[in-house]
């Protein structure tokens, strides 16, 4: 019985084929080329024999000789000597015989290899490999291993980490919905942010396509219409998310006004910067970059936002620019400086000290501005630098503690924070003789394409110890102190996806994750 459907035709066109050549009446020349063919080839061997060669040498080429694979010969012979007439209808025959052996060949390669296959049976020729290798002998942990755990808590002998630990080891999730449940954007998550409400947990996220998610984890859906108590008890248990579609791309900050928690600030790669009124449910159109094309080119992504006091924010762009607007002008113009050659990922204000500027950029640099000195002119005018920190790959974010500490994520796998709150140089404005971290952390940043970019993100206003969190691919979400010692690693069986964007309450220790799926974990 034939193995498949491709064995048989295969029998079926050499039979074809010899009939063909019966028909031609080919045989006898066929017979004659090849009797000539190996009178040849015994004369050929007959001189190698008789010239003067080493035995070594003979048996390199034999050698040679018999590792060439069948496949990898001449199949080709010359329609001449077969007795084949150019351009005769014979010939144009077995070129279309031939073409279409070589298409079947060709198909046969590429068809799909189906069932259970062992490595030991396809190794490829010449390619030989021990069989008693473990590939994986070399990575170190599990996949998913939590590195922080309760028995860390237990050992810690300083009192005070051991309170914090605690506290934060003991954040569950959310109780009344499960993470895979809670689909807040259609999309990747790009931003989060906590409303400053410690009333109930009220989140927001931005996705890659510009939608706008609200989740209401302490309130059910809004005016259910309830037909028994089974149905109540099933609405109950939906999570309370509205969605709204703000901008055509990526929102990259969500921002609260620093005066009025009323209303939420939102820069999109779109090139726009929006404020949306929760109470008046509207939302308005701050700045656009195509209304200041003589300054910014019109396509400038905006990919950071905040406040220098409720009236004037600063933002900055994946052009490497900076830029200043105020709220209260009526007019569309703003005021922008080509701070980096490439790319800004992260940008943020000190909230002690809103004149000084952190820049992270694709050029590898973090970058602290002086935004009251302005040197050069025209095209050429800028912030004055005071101080610059290379990395060894490119930076992704510069976040501001309420301490005046600057936290940075790169893609050198650390998370490094930078100590400028003791400095008289820094407090007057003069260029640091050195601008070098405190503390380092080793962190996996390697997101890869569907990942969003891991971003520390400070606590803004905590009770105790200043911390930070950061999301980890293994799926966890890592909080750190502002010394790099780390203070506790959330996560659950229920947290299937890494929670690349991560983000604290300002003042309560609560703690959001978002995925590229869309879905937050929540703990609290």
């Amino acid at each position: 019985m034939l193995e498949n459907d491709y064995e048989r035709q295969r029998l079926e066109n050499i039979e074809k084929n010899r009939k063909l050549l019966q028909e031609l009446e080919l045989t006898q020349t066929a017979n004659a080329f090849r009797a000539a063919t190996e009178k040849k080839a015994a004369a050929v061997a007959a001189a190698s024999k008789s010239a003067p060669s080493s035995s070594k040498k003979r048996s390199r080429a034999t050698t040679i000789k018999k590792e060439v694979p069948d496949e990898f010969l001449p199949r080709r012979t010359s329609s001449r000597l077969r007795g084949i007439a150019a351009d005769s209808e014979v010939a144009k025959r077995k070129a279309d015989e031939v073409e279409a052996a070589f298409k079947e060949n060709e198909r046969a390669k590429r068809q799909r290899v189906a069932g259970e296959l062992s490595l030991s049976d396809i190794v490829t020729p010449g390619k030989e490999w021990d069989r008693t290798t473990n590939f994986l002998s070399d990575v170190k942990g599990e996949r998913y291993a939590r590195t922080f755990s309760d028995d860390d808590v237990a050992k810690t002998t300083d009192a005070d980490l051991k309170a914090v630990r605690t506290k934060i080891m003991d954040l569950k999730l959310h109780e009344k919905f499960d993470p895979v449940d809670i689909k807040i954007t259609p999309e990747r998550i790009y931003c989060m942010s906590f409303h400053p409400t410690t009333s109930k947990n009220l989140v927001f996220a931005g996705d890659k396509i510009g939608n706008l998610g609200i989740f209401d984890a302490s309130n059910p859906l809004p005016n259910p219409d309830y037909d028994s108590a089974e149905d109540e008890e099933a609405l109950s248990h939906i999570p309370n998310i509205s969605t709204f579609k703000l901008h055509s791309r990526s929102i990259a900050t969500l921002s609260f006004a620093p005066d009025n928690a009323e209303s939420i600030y939102s820069t999109s790669y779109d090139g726009s910067i929006r404020k949306l009124d929760l109470l008046a449910q509207k939302s308005d159109e701050v700045f656009a970059a195509e209304d200041c094309k003589e300054s910014l080119h019109e396509d400038a992504a905006i990919s950071g936002l905040d406040f220098y006091d409720p009236n004037v924010i600063y933002f900055s762009t994946l052009s490497g620019y900076l830029g200043r607007k105020d709220l209260r002008e009526k007019s569309k113009a703003v005021t922008v400086w080509n701070c980096h050659d490439k790319k800004i990922g992260g940008f943020t204000l000190n909230p002690r000290n809103p004149w000084f500027a952190a820049t992270a950029s694709l050029d590898r640099t973090m970058k602290i501005w002086d935004l009251r000195k302005i040197t050069g002119s025209g095209d050429e005018a800028k912030p004055h630098m005071v101080g610059e920190y290379e990395s060894r790959l490119s930076v992704s974010s510069a976040i501001w503690s309420s301490n005046g500490k600057v936290v940075t994520t790169s893609y050198d796998d650390t998370v490094k924070v930078f100590d400028f709150s003791e400095s008289k140089e820094w407090t007057k404005g003069h260029e640091l003789t050195s601008v070098e971290p405190s503390a380092v952390v080793k962190h996996n940043n390697q997101t890869g394409r569907w990942v969003t970019i891991l971003r520390a993100q400070w606590q803004q206003a905590p009770t105790g110890m200043q911390k930070f969190c950061i999301g980890n691919m293994n799926r966890y979400v890592d909080i750190y102190s502002e010394s790099g010692v780390m203070l506790g690693q959330l996560g659950g069986d229920l947290v299937t996806a890494v929670p690349a964007v991560t983000v604290f309450h300002p003042t309560e220790d609560w703690i959001v994750g978002g995925s590229a799926s869309g879905k937050v974990c929540l703990w609290t």
